[in-house]
């Protein structure tokens, strides 16, 4: 009954069977050996990373003084790619952000003006203005012109289709509650042993409460996730056809019904809390994750008292595939107990702690749920493949904590087949949550042990006003960091741990995504010390479309790789999108005029240099 490995099979899925697919372990956590180089002395402004060089990174890693200076106070090179009239649409926008009024009623503003201006001149508008600022364009065709102009500055793209249904939020619910409830679960009338945070509760059905970052998928039918799958493999498609090395972003929701997410997420869950109680029976609760390992004796004589089942039953779990061999057994070989059984609904199985006994989650499971599970999976397993074929990367993005248990770990099983020469698929972590080192360490750990290539991105969060307010009103334990400071430290100790992991073996990769600064310098201070050269192409940053651009052009005009998300789909269809791109820049701006004042400023060099009729040579 292995959860863990439910995906692999999907290269060769078939409806009456899951293959198994090998693997290899080792109960040994690799050491660590962080390098450190002398730092150069740093001109104010400025943060020093590695100057490119022509001999062979990767083999050996000679120490290298020659460094350059990313400066971020520089306008010149920070809008090199922006003509005037470009500057002035990005002051005019941000501008608008910051006034709470606009922003708090720009839905009902973009639809007042819709019916004024007629349909022709309000799309004129917004594409001088909001839409200009945020979007490439309408189709795949449109949008090669702005991603060939910034691949000529050193930044390339991840492409996301950030079209989205214009919803109520009765219809959102309904969506929604339909969705996420199975007919078991229907017909139980509340009686099962579901845990509330992993069930649906209508109050939170629509998901697009308190998000600004993230696009939100509801299931419709079968028919809905695969034209979103098409969608996504035409965004694959472009994404070759545009940049050497692309991204391509996905959601899981999109790709299926969300039932199976939750209960999936709620088994995953029980089980890792089933070992920790084991644990703590055996003196080893409070250690760091990795470095809880069961005695193999002690724990066998615990499930049988349990009465989990036979003594032989349970001896016969720990062998074979060198599982046990050590005398002991982690959260790593614990992950891979669950023997693969046809149906996938047989996956859904969980410990009770009271009796002792695996139960299903749910008393049944229809034959079109059954089907609908198994064609998620399908879709998952087609989108890696046309990744493969197309040489372009595939990010998965992260959701909220109900959902992301069973994204992590069907994630890290598309990493298992399709990242054994180099990552090809990227996981996401969102760094404001308690456990996200704990998730980034131990998968780390798994890529070592298994000899495959880990791929993550790394974000702060995209859900943290809804999760907190969900976690209060439903009852359970907030997930979320307590304040922003730990959330950067999370983020930090996170990237820091992951550097050193490409130190280590130069198969690691990471998107550092993020807006803040300080992180960005941070990260390029980190790499020094480490000497990993941006040649290398290990560490990648990524900024949204129309945000940050005095960070992301000056660090790929300095040879690190850098992309920027490139939203696209027609005006009107992507107005729930500028909404919240009005809703996040507002933050920002009370927070910090960072961004606006080095606007202005190179508005006022190139009035004072003759160049206000600047036009980006590419």
């Amino acid at each position: 009954m292995s959860y863990s490995r439910v995906l692999p099979a999907l290269a060769r899925l078939k409806p009456d069977r899951l293959i198994r697919m090998r693997r290899s372990r080792s109960t040994v956590a690799s050491s660590r050996a962080q390098e450190k180089n002398e730092e150069a002395q740093l001109e104010p402004g400025c943060t020093l990373v590695e100057k490119p060089c022509d001999v062979d990174l990767i083999a050996a890693h000679p120490d290298r003084t020659t460094k350059i200076c990313v400066d971020f106070d520089n306008t010149r090179e920070a809008y090199k790619s922006k003509d005037t009239l470009e500057l002035l649409r990005s002051l005019l926008v941000f501008r608008l952000c910051a006034f709470d009024f606009l922003v708090d009623r720009n839905k009902e503003l973009l639809d007042l003006s819709k019916k004024v201006l007629g349909q022709s001149a309000f799309e004129k508008l917004m594409k001088m203005t909001f839409y200009g600022q945020f979007v490439a364009g309408e189709d795949q065709d449109s949008i090669k012109p702005l991603m060939a102009k910034n691949q000529a500055f050193g930044v390339g793209s991840v492409l996301d289709y950030s079209v989205e249904e214009d919803l109520t939020q009765e219809e959102a619910e309904k969506k929604e509650m339909d969705s996420c409830l199975s007919e078991a679960e229907k017909e139980s009338h509340g009686i099962d042993h579901r845990e509330k945070k992993y069930k649906a509760h209508r109050q939170f059905g629509d998901r697009r409460g308190g998000v600004i970052s993230a696009r939100t998928y509801f299931y419709a039918d079968e028919a809905k996730c695969d034209c979103h799958m098409e969608t996504f493999i035409k965004c694959i498609k472009a994404s070759a056809g545009s940049s050497v090395d692309g991204f391509s972003a996905i959601k899981m929701t999109a790709l299926g019904r969300p039932q199976f997410l939750l209960q999936f997420s709620e088994v995953l869950v029980k089980w890792r809390r089933f070992f920790n109680l084991l644990a703590a029976q055996q003196g080893k609760d409070g250690m760091a994750v990795l470095e809880q390992k069961l005695e193999l004796e002690q724990l066998q004589d615990s499930l049988a008292k349990l009465g989990v089942g036979a003594k032989q039953d349970i001896e016969n779990w720990f062998t074979g595939e060198k599982l046990g061999s050590s005398g002991t057994i982690d959260l790593l070989d614990w992950n891979s107990l669950i023997n693969d059984r046809t149906k996938i609904s047989n996956l859904l199985v969980v410990p009770n702690v009271e009796t002792g006994h695996l139960e299903p989650l749910l008393s049944r499971f229809t034959d079109e749920e059954e089907r609908q599970m198994k064609r998620m999976l399908q879709r998952m397993d087609v989108l890696a493949k046309h990744a493969v074929e197309n040489g372009v990367r595939l990010m998965v993005d992260a959701e909220q904590t109900y959902f992301q248990p069973a994204i992590s770990r069907l994630t890290l099983e598309m990493q298992r087949i399709f990242n054994k020469q180099k990552p090809i698929i990227f996981n996401t972590y969102q760094c404001y949550l308690k456990e996200a080192y704990d998730n980034v360490s131990v998968d780390v750990e798994l890529s070592r042990r298994e000899s495959w290539c880990f791929g993550a991105k790394l974000v702060r969060g995209a859900y943290m006003h809804q999760e907190r307010q969900r976690a209060a009103e439903i009852g359970y334990e907030d997930p979320i960091n307590p304040d922003y400071e730990s959330t950067n430290r999370m983020y930090h100790r996170c990237l820091e741990y992951i550097l050193e992991e490409i130190n280590h073996n130069r198969k690691t990769n990471v998107m550092v995504a993020s807006h803040n600064e300080d992180t960005v310098k941070f990260t390029l201070e980190k790499m020094n010390e480490m000497a990993l050269s941006p040649t290398e192409n290990n560490v990648c940053f990524g900024q949204l479309l129309g945000m940050c651009d005095q960070i992301s052009f000056p660090l790929g005009q300095a040879g690190f790789p850098v992309y920027k998300y490139v939203p696209y789909g027609p005006v009107n269809e992507v107005i729930p999108y500028l909404c919240r791109r009005a809703q996040e820049n507002r933050g920002i701006m009370k927070g910090s005029q960072r961004e606006r004042s080095l606007l202005y400023k190179e508005l006022k060099r190139r009035i004072c240099e003759g160049q206000l009729l600047y036009k980006p040579a590419c």
